[in-house]
């Protein structure tokens, strides 16, 4: 069957594979690449705490608050950029952030304050603010709500994936170019971690197509079919307004809260929790970190094709935050076994990162039309202050006990408070 005679499909056939391949060869890898950096630039910081910590006199207190500090910017810049972006376009959004976000993740080689360290913190968030909700409004333009799920396990996928390159790569960095030109090794490492951004933000500026109907190379007829696919007849399209007093948002938002400290809890103190239970050496701690990112590309893949395939979200989404919940418990409470504990370290972040994945096809599902772009937007914002609050609190009960076991129990709490919210997202199925 080609694809013009696909075009003549009645609303509701299954799509045309060709063209979605098609579709997802032309975005996918792009998107994905910039959010593998997106996650890497965020995340280094708790590699170069194992060297700058000592360079800058800094205690976990400190570390904590600049590694959460960067939400702060995020949050208060997120719900502009992302109102801004249907009228802006996704290309030029897109390019900006990636370039401004670049320098400031390279500049992060030249922090010599604690002062600095919080500053170059924030401004990261401020210029990096909208690009994940902008991502995942970006994808409602070319998949339905039925390819919706696969779409994102595919971009978000680069998540993990940065974990598992980053840590050995940021191992790498901070061990070899240590002492070159008298710089320590985290320094270089910002700065090679940095750069390849910009040059991506051009990439995107000359490549990206902002919908569908301004692709070049989409005939005609694709582009009336992707439109027939992505458009949702009968399907309100709220106000912004509407959006703002909606309590379904709030729950959504809540939920994402707690998947979100629990997800930063990895990324920022993983390797501190190898280095407090006897892992000493800096290329060791980047190769174990890896270990449970892979589990988590496979389990957001497997996870995100099972919720597509049954037409489910909310269960799929909270189930694995149960688990994920249980299993940081017991890494814990087994943390002087680094066997164990890694192991059930590896399965909370699969489920982890499992339930994220599914997560976001629930508001994409809800909010409809440009007013999407808001609303994902104040989802993410809310529970992005997750990425302050998990830091934070871990970094401080750290400080006042010695031990991360405190700080981490209350993200176990915190997981199966988010998994409750998640059973709580009452949407008809997908099916109907």
């Amino acid at each position: 069957m080609t694809i013009l005679s696909d075009a003549k499909i009645a609303v509701g056939n299954i799509p045309s594979e060709q063209l979605y391949r098609k579709v997802s060869w032309r975005i996918i890898p792009l998107l994905m690449a910039c959010y593998f950096f997106a996650c890497l630039d965020r995340q280094n910081i708790s590699f170069a705490k194992l060297q700058m910590q000592v360079d800058l006199s800094i205690s976990d207190a400190v570390y904590g608050l600049g590694a959460g500090i960067f939400f702060i910017g995020y949050v208060l810049f997120e719900i502009p950029s992302n109102l801004l972006l249907p009228r802006v376009g996704a290309r030029k959004t897109i390019a900006r952030i990636l370039i401004l976000w670049g320098l400031t993740s390279a500049a992060m080689m030249f922090v010599n304050s604690i002062g600095m360290f919080y500053c170059l913190r924030f401004l990261l968030g401020v210029f990096e603010a909208g690009f994940a909700p902008g991502m995942i409004f970006y994808l409602t333009y070319w998949y339905g709500e039925a390819r919706m799920a696969r779409a994102l396990a595919l971009v978000l996928m680069a998540g993990p994936i940065s974990g598992v390159l980053g840590g050995p790569l940021s191992a790498l960095l901070m061990t070899a170019c240590d002492g070159m030109m008298g710089l320590s090794g985290w320094q270089w490492m910002f700065f090679y971690e940095g750069i390849p951004c910009v040059f991506l933000g051009f990439v995107v500026w000359n490549v990206l197509a902002d919908r569908p109907d301004t692709a070049k190379w989409l005939s005609p007829s694709e582009k009336d079919l992707l439109e027939t696919h992505t458009r949702q007849p009968g399907a309100k399209h709220h106000s912004f307004k509407h959006v703002l007093g909606d309590p379904r948002i709030y729950v959504m938002a809540g939920a994402y809260f707690c998947l979100i400290c629990g997800i930063y809890t990895v990324n920022f103190w993983l390797p501190s929790i190898l280095k407090e239970n006897g892992v000493s050496n800096t290329m060791h701690i980047g190769l174990l970190t890896s270990i449970p990112y892979l589990g988590a590309i496979a389990s957001m893949f497997l996870v995100g094709k099972s919720s597509d395939k049954h037409q489910e979200r909310r269960w799929h989404s909270a189930v694995p935050a149960v688990v994920a919940a249980i299993c940081l418990g017991v890494a814990t409470y087994l943390s002087s076994s680094i066997v164990a504990s890694v192991l059930f370290m590896i399965v909370a972040t699969m489920m982890m990162y499992a339930a994220y994945t599914v997560f976001w096809s629930i508001p994409s599902k809800y909010l409809k039309g440009d007013v999407a772009a808001g609303g994902i937007a104040l989802v993410n914002t809310i529970g992005l202050l997750g990425g302050f609050f998990s830091p934070t609190i871990i970094g401080w009960a750290t400080s006042v006990t010695g031990s991360l076991h405190a700080g981490l129990y209350v993200m176990v709490g915190l997981l199966a408070v988010g998994a409750l919210l998640l059973s709580l997202i009452k949407l008809p199925s997908l099916s109907k």
